[in-house]
């Protein structure tokens, strides 16, 4: 069996991150993912959007156990509770993701303050929900709040400059982004291949470990992550195109139809985001050469500066996914959709993956001759 320090420190079977992707809720996604033996991430970017985007609000809430009239801490901190509930007997191990840009910040401190509560009310659940994971902002100046609560905690980044940022903010556990990923990615398109290896050499140590995210879906690439230097994986869409995933049935059927060349990079929420190919978001596409270059010329904006149709056009597009409108719905997705082409349950998929990544481990001896 596959062991890592990441399996060590979080106390999971195998090296895998679930992601914890959104817009829509993946709570029962998460629950599936802790239950096969990987870190489950809940996703909370849903409850940033009840009154701009309540369809997703609402999705996220019922999924979680949790009721549409309560308030932020209230909700999330049922949906902790539920998950907990539900992976417990099995030994599941869990954390949650949280955006902690500016403009968000002080919803976040809300969601990581609940998440500290509920641990502390229940020491038994110190067992299993072992994971703040931080995305979207700096880091620094968390260290005392996630980390002082016993918490692993662990950040994602696009670069190498990000990673020496999380390790001065003292995070256990650097996600290495590349733009291989699915929906919100970097602004400068620095791939895995070169990226993974770049922040191993940077920041691995005793006391940081880094994981490969972007591109990473099944053995053969989690054995690759293992030959950059990495400690684990961290896999989204290849989770988001599974049975138990909550996202709608139209945009997990997009993943598995993407084919060749089946994704393009346009304009998203927070900036560069990759989206299935598909009529809308090709328009989508040229709209944001137009309006947001920067988005394909490494230069970031922000919604001071671009015409905020392409938001209101990103909007309308997710809400028509939740419609099941397949021709104004646009669909996030990895590079890695032209390498899915099925819809397993969460449990086989890992298994398979563990497995093939061993085989193709053990068969890296028999390419060095040891008798020289």
């Amino acid at each position: 069996m596959i062991k890592s320090r990441l399996c060590e420190l979080v106390g999971i079977k195998y090296p895998i991150i679930q992601a914890g992707m959104g817009p829509f809720s993946n709570n029962n996604l998460c629950v599936a993912a802790a239950n096969a033996g990987v870190l489950g991430l809940l996703s909370t970017s849903g409850l940033f959007n009840k009154n701009d985007q309540p369809w997703i609000y609402n999705a996220f809430v019922d999924s979680g156990e949790a009721n549409r009239d309560d308030d932020m801490g209230t909700a999330i901190g049922k949906v902790i509770k539920r998950t907990y509930r539900l992976v417990k007997d099995q030994g599941g191990i869990f954390g949650i993701n949280v955006m902690v840009s500016a403009e968000l910040r002080e919803h976040a401190m809300v969601m990581i303050d609940t998440a500290i509560k509920i641990r502390e009310e229940n020491p038994d659940i110190k067992k299993h929900f072992k994971v703040i994971f931080t995305s979207a902002g700096d880091p620094v100046g968390l260290k005392e709040k996630i980390k002082g609560a016993g918490f692993v905690w662990m950040h994602v980044v696009p670069s190498v400059k990000g990673a020496l940022r999380c390790k001065k903010a003292g995070v256990d556990v650097i996600v290495a982004s590349g733009h291989e990923g699915g929906f919100h990615t970097s602004w400068e398109p620095v791939h895995s291949m070169i990226l993974l290896p770049a922040v191993v050499e940077a920041v691995s140590d005793e006391q940081t470990l880094v994981v490969g995210a972007g591109g990473f879906c099944d053995g053969k690439t989690l054995a690759a992550a293992f030959a950059l230097g990495a400690d684990g994986v961290q896999m989204g869409t290849r989770f988001l195109a599974t049975q138990e995933s909550d996202f709608h049935q139209i945009w997990k059927e997009s993943v598995v139809a993407a084919g060749d060349r089946g994704t393009l990079v346009a304009r998203g929420f927070v900036g560069p985001a990759r989206w299935v190919k598909n009529p809308r978001s090709e328009q989508h596409a040229k709209n944001t050469l137009q309006k947001s270059p920067g988005v394909f010329l490494g230069s970031p904006d922000d919604y001071s500066t671009i015409d905020m149709s392409l938001i209101d056009y990103e909007i309308e597009s997710i809400q028509a996914v939740f419609a099941g409108n397949k021709e104004k719905a646009m669909m996030a997705a990895g590079e890695a959709a032209q390498r899915i082409n099925d819809m397993p349950k969460v449990n086989d998929l890992v298994q398979k993956i563990v497995t093939d990544a061993e085989n193709i481990l053990k068969g890296f001896c028999n390419l060095t001759d040891s008798s020289k």
